[in-house]
């Protein structure tokens, strides 16, 4: 298939499966046409309130159907590279939800199944596919601030049930694998460079996960980055990007306007009385917009996806742990 509305099979059958298919619902580049379930009742009973045309009870089911050419890997983190280099290998494309892998080693061995098997493979955070983003990104490729010399990136979640799987450490959850993940990734991004050291302190959850993390990060260029995230607080999103001409302050939101207004703040000026310009942009959901990007890669070339490389996919998942461990073990920790 290399026309046509792209085909799209969901591993699992979990709420955030849910929110996708109901997403790229109105979309034209993308068909959800299967899911598949460990059980034969939740993936027909899926497949019924979604009007997905085909149910698989294992995932194994699912990576064999020829009617199915993309992958959308929504599945615990600690399952995020095992079934993501089973798709690939299997032929399909695949768009896997943050974060991409456990480890910069994990992620590497992703992306070189899929070179291999000749098909894309992609991390997905949407706000990446957001104008707002979008927007920043250009502003600082401008000079509107100057040189960036500084970002502040932060996100928290309240989550307590443990038996949430984000706090199950034995399918790699955690505030800084979970939350994190968006602050590690704003920060890489709006840097433009590599990291190349990290310390951090944590605060844990009696599942033994990461309850709260406050980390820096010293990327090649000079850039310096604090990042925050945290299952203990109530919700925030925030991101800051200074410069030696001015800052830019964004939310760097998944779905406006939930969570808050698409709008940029930008001070244009280094003085403190220089003057505030806040910036309204369009908005929309990130896993439609994201989608319809994947589904623009797949049938017109890489330059079509703009969402996170795999050189940030690669820094980002080297940070995370390199945070991690950086907070057990009380030490600064050099990539």
């Amino acid at each position: 298939m290399t026309s046509g509305s792209l085909r799209i099979g969901i591993l699992g059958a979990a709420d955030i499966a849910k929110a996708f298919v109901k997403a790229v619902a109105p979309s034209k580049r993308v068909t959800v046409t299967a899911i598949a379930s460990r059980t034969r009742d939740k993936a027909d009973a899926f497949a019924r309130e979604f009007a997905i045309p085909t149910a698989h009870a294992s995932y194994e089911a699912l990576l064999a159907d020829p009617d199915v050419e993309a992958i959308y890997n929504p599945l615990p983190n600690s399952l995020h590279a095992p079934w993501s280099i089973k798709a690939v290998e299997a032929g399909k494309h695949v768009l896997c939800e943050k974060p991409l892998a456990v480890d910069r080693r994990e992620a590497k061995a992703m992306f070189d199944a899929a070179r291999a098997r000749r098909v894309h493979l992609v991390e997905g955070f949407p706000y990446l596919a957001q104008p707002m983003t979008h927007m920043v990104r250009r502003l600082i490729a401008d000079g509107a601030i100057g040189k960036v010399k500084f970002i502040r990136s932060s996100f928290g979640i309240p989550f307590a049930d443990p038996n949430n799987i984000r706090l199950k450490a034995d399918l790699a959850g955690g505030a800084t694998m979970d939350a994190g993940s968006y602050s590690v990734s704003f920060a890489r991004v709006m840097a433009g460079a590599s990291p190349v050291r990290v310390s951090a302190t944590a605060q844990y959850a009696s599942t033994g996960v990461d309850e709260t993390l406050l980390g820096t990060i010293e990327f090649a260029n000079g850039v310096v980055a604090q990042v925050a995230a945290s299952f203990a607080t109530g919700y925030h999103r925030q991101g800051q990007v200074v410069g030696d001409k001015g800052s830019i302050e964004t939310m760097y939101l998944n779905h406006p306007p939930i969570g808050g207004p698409a709008q940029i703040q930008i001070r244009r000026g280094p003085a403190a009385v220089s003057p505030i310009e806040t910036m309204a942009v369009p908005e929309g959901n990130g896993f439609f917009l994201e989608a319809e990007s994947f589904a623009r890669m797949v049938r017109d070339g890489a330059t079509h996806w703009n969402g996170a490389s795999e050189a940030e996919s690669l820094d980002v998942a080297a940070a995370i742990a390199a945070l991690l461990e950086s907070a057990k073990t009380g030490k600064a920790v050099t990539l």
